[in-house]
């Protein structure tokens, strides 16, 4: 006996459980006739009617409620099945979206440990500039964003906070010793925060007449130009501390620009219960989070 497709039957199910054609097709984001057409097909295998159809109502006959509660017990069996097959001999996948910025000044290098910390676990980055929500095919993301959106779980990693910064070779061509040596200088400005400079100087209580601007659309871009002479450039305090560290940028005045907002790793509650989710999101949180 040639058994019905395993999609028609699914489609099957969700149909009977909702009472709508309209409704199944939503959730399985296809049309309601494609829905139609593949229930009728199932009927046509089966040479049962699993539907009464009238104008405006739609109810199970005998067969299909009979139908439907086997199927309920089926799949809810396959579920089960699936899942500690997985857990036994399948490799764990968590799908990591972050920012361009903080996968290279702070992932990367400290991405062995995370993987020597999981082996069981495969990690898919993807980076994502601009990334202010928690997107449908992300496990956790890393968003920076003041208001993190509602019905997830959120975590706060740290502020975002910005400080001037150049290079030791540019300190020794043109000493910056006092905030107006920077008129002095090319100021780099990252093409998102145009207004930065003009912020940090009101918080200083001065008025900057830069040498020269030059701007980049990334803070990756940014950043490398700074060390590389180019000017003085505003980088994040927290995600520039490597570079501050190793001395490739020195950090000009303590004196920081408070942008109001945060760095925050996102997940859906659901995805939070899975083991290989919930150890990846501990690991980032011990590696990241800093302490109020």
């Amino acid at each position: 006996m040639r058994l019905p497709s395993l999609k028609f039957l699914r489609t099957f199910q969700i149909a009977a459980s909702r009472l709508s054609f309209k409704a199944a097709a939503e959730e399985l984001f296809i049309t309601p006739s494609a829905v139609s057409h593949q229930i009728k097909t199932l009927e046509e295998q089966l040479g049962v009617a699993l539907f009464d159809r009238g104008a405006h109502s739609l109810t199970l006959t005998e067969g299909g409620r009979s139908y439907l509660q086997h199927l309920d017990a089926l799949f809810a069996r396959l579920e089960t099945v699936t899942e500690q097959v997985q857990a036994r001999y399948g490799r764990g996948v968590v799908r990591l979206h972050i920012t361009p910025f903080f996968a290279t000044e702070m992932l990367l290098p400290k991405l062995q440990s995370l993987l020597d910390a999981q082996p069981d676990t495969d990690i898919h980055i993807n980076t994502v500039h601009a990334l202010e929500s928690h997107p449908a095919d992300a496990d956790v993301s890393i968003v920076v964003n003041a208001a993190p959106e509602d019905g997830l779980s959120c975590h706060k990693l740290f502020s975002q906070a910005f400080v001037p910064a150049c290079s030791p070779l540019l300190l020794e061509r043109n000493p910056i010793k006092v905030v107006d040596d920077l008129n002095r200088h090319t100021l780099i400005v990252h093409e998102a925060r145009r207004d930065g400079w003009e912020r940090w100087a009101e918080s200083v209580g001065v008025e900057l007449r830069p040498r020269k601007v030059i701007r980049f659309d990334t803070m990756s871009a940014a950043a490398q130009a700074a060390e590389h002479g180019v000017g003085v450039a505003l980088v994040s305090s927290r995600l520039g501390i490597d570079r501050f560290a190793q001395g490739s940028l020195v950090k000009l005045f303590d004196t920081e620009l408070q942008t109001g907002e945060s760095y925050f790793l996102l997940l859906r509650p659901e995805d939070a219960s899975r083991p290989d989710v919930r150890n990846v999101t501990q690991w980032i949180l011990d590696e990241f989070k800093t302490a109020a």
